[in-house]
């Protein structure tokens, strides 16, 4: 059935296919995931917001993680729980394309932001003595002002191609809303679409990857060369803490677009995969970050005993 006021619809998102029994352990484990999420995340970012120390470029940059996967996490759980416990899968077309375009700005500036941070740690083990001139407060704003321009910019017309489109069907294929999921549902020539999905998906996953390779190889340079050890310890901590997250986030993203792609692909496996990029890098990325990286680590930890001090005090 063609509609023609795809605003006025309601979609159905894939069912969650839980007993009464598994219902409420469900609810309780997804909100407690959340709060987690939520917890870490905000403690990342008010430890860097309020200790001066941390007001460093590599920290500043770190700072639009715990945000962007705020974002990723809220434009998810609470729909997500809200139907587990109402077993009610149906959501609005306008809720469901504000739910893609946020999950898809939440990926695609989780990318952005590593890549950065991958050039600010290169620029730190590479040319240390130029650091401060090249990593300046004002070059440092533009990188984030171009973080988040691109980002909106790319999504946006990603969105608006899209919203040209009219469903002929309301089934969706996952379990939230995504824009290959939506493109699925109409029946339109989507080939303006999948070009621009293809474009945007090498610009980002390929570019991203290609900066992270080079600057990674020219750190590997230098602290192969250098015998200074403490030099290549705080390489190495730093570095390995940054590469873990993107590789985490890199290998989910890239094997979700797959399975979207490849049409003999399981419809669980891809379900599984999606649900992994919205739930994996939000909830381990503040904790990787929070434990290894030994400035923040120390910050994070006065904080807590300084709060916990004033509540027993009180």
């Amino acid at each position: 059935m063609t509609d023609t006021n795809a605003s006025s619809q309601w979609l159905l998102l894939q069912s969650l296919e839980l007993s009464w029994i598994q219902v409420y352990p469900s609810f309780v484990f997804g909100a407690l995931t959340y709060l987690i999420i939520i917890v870490c995340n905000l403690l990342v970012s008010a430890t860097i917001a309020m200790n001066k120390k941390l007001h460093k470029p590599m920290f500043i940059l770190l700072f639009n993680l715990p945000l962007s996967d705020l974002l990723g996490a809220t434009a998810f759980f609470p729909q997500f729980l809200f139907s587990i416990l109402s077993h009610n899968r149906l959501i609005s077309t306008d809720a469901c394309m504000l739910q893609a375009f946020l999950i898809h700005v939440y990926g695609t500036a989780n990318l952005l932001t590593l890549a950065a941070m991958a050039y600010d740690r290169y620029i730190a083990i590479c040319s240390p003595l130029r650091y401060h001139i090249i990593m300046s407060p004002k070059k440092l704003v533009k990188i984030i002002f171009f973080i988040w321009f691109i980002d909106f910019s790319i999504m946006a017309v990603l969105f608006a191609l899209f919203a040209r489109l009219t469903f002929c069907s309301r089934k969706m294929v996952d379990l939230f809303c995504n824009n290959p999921s939506l493109l699925k549902l109409t029946c339109e020539d989507k080939t303006v679409n999948n070009i621009y999905g293809l474009v945007g998906i090498v610009f980002l996953q390929g570019g991203t990857l290609s900066i992270v390779i080079y600057t990674y190889a020219q750190i590997l340079r230098v602290c192969v060369m250098t015998n200074n050890m403490d030099t290549r310890k705080k390489a190495i901590q730093t570095c390995g803490t940054h590469l873990t997250v993107f590789v985490i986030l890199q290998v989910n993203t890239v094997f979700t677009l797959l399975a979207h792609r490849i049409e003999s692909a399981s419809p669980a496996m891809r379900r599984l995969l999606g649900l992994s990029v919205l739930v994996f890098p939000p909830f381990l990325d503040p904790m990787i970050y929070g434990l290894k990286l030994t400035e923040l680590k120390e910050s994070i930890q006065f904080i807590l005993r300084k709060t916990l001090s004033k509540l027993r005090r009180e």
